[in-house]
């Protein structure tokens, strides 16, 4: 007698995989839009325009190199250069080490997000309104910080009115304006550090400070390097502080390179020499920000 023969198995179809990208393609698109329109076809025709002479009114005529012939001799440009660079400096200097500061208490004294919230409330404030506030704050005549300064027994100070002391206050002012979101960028960079690492430290007999320089600090590099690279491109483009505030005086002491290009183009209307200027920051920022990168290894982590 043969042995009854099993039922045949039905084969099921397997289905291919879902291809998505013409979904993500679709997501992508506005945003695609947008890039092209408002930054890529802006910076081709910027560039374009940095070779011609053009006053918005008449046709643009091809003029070569004049533009950057007559930058390279422009004594303005060069102390705008100078001035953006002073300006640079204190901002960055001041604003990555007060918000590392921050970050690290929030990070070792409490972790509330109310607290986080209180910090970044200066960021919430535009630009313009902080300006003008810190403009009657600090006023010659009126302003309270020179009473303040009066009753302790010290001079008053013009500080949007003095030379040597527009730009340190100018950078002030967009220090306690940003110092948040930066402190709130390290403080996200701090939770990556494993804190296993710090409890080693402490049985070694480590205290808060060496932890600080010995763990803290080199963890924190391509963080580091990330705000400071996105910090000096902001700060590059400082205008409407030193538009509200000093407009450039006194004696061009604050006037920046954005300020210097907003007057060239709007102010007298040379479009063409605008643009080159533009040109001209554009290629400051590729420089520095890709020697930032080089000497901060930004893309490389000592977590392994």
């Amino acid at each position: 007698m043969a042995a009854p023969t099993a039922p045949p198995v039905p084969t099921v179809r397997r289905s291919g995989r879902r291809d998505d990208t013409r979904l993500a393609l679709l997501f992508i698109l506005p945003a695609s839009i947008g890039l092209l329109v408002f930054y890529f076809w802006p910076l081709v025709r910027g560039i374009w325009l940095s070779f011609t002479s053009w006053d918005l009114l008449s046709p643009a005529q091809f003029v070569g190199l004049d533009n950057y012939r007559e930058m390279v001799a422009d004594p303005v440009f060069w102390n705008a250069v100078r001035v953006t660079l002073l300006y640079v400096v204190i901002n960055i200097g001041l604003q990555t080490v007060v918000a590392l500061v921050i970050a690290v208490l929030m990070q070792r004294l409490s972790r509330s997000t109310l607290l986080r919230s209180l910090v970044l409330a200066p960021y919430l404030v535009s630009n313009v309104v902080a300006a003008l506030v810190f403009l009657w704050i600090l006023d010659y005549q009126l302003g309270i910080g020179n009473q303040l300064l009066e009753w302790v027994g010290l001079d008053r100070i013009g500080f949007f009115t003095d030379e040597t002391w527009a730009i340190p206050t100018i950078a002030a002012v967009n220090v306690w304006r940003h110092m948040g979101y930066t402190a709130l960028l390290i403080f996200a960079g701090l939770q990556t550090i494993p804190p296993t690492m710090y409890e080693a430290a402490r049985v070694d007999g480590a205290s808060e400070l060496r932890m600080f320089f010995r763990i803290t600090v080199p963890l924190l590099r391509p963080i580091l390097g990330l705000v400071l690279i996105i910090s000096v491109i902001g700060s590059f483009q400082v205008f409407d502080t030193v538009a509200v505030t000093t407009n450039g005086g006194p004696v061009d002491a604050s006037r920046v390179l954005q300020l210097y290009i907003y007057d060239k183009a709007f102010a007298q209307f040379d479009f063409g020499y605008a643009s080159a200027l533009s040109v001209a920051m554009l290629l400051i920022l590729v420089v520095v920000t890709f020697f930032q990168y080089r000497v901060t290894r930004a893309g490389q982590t000592d977590l392994n």
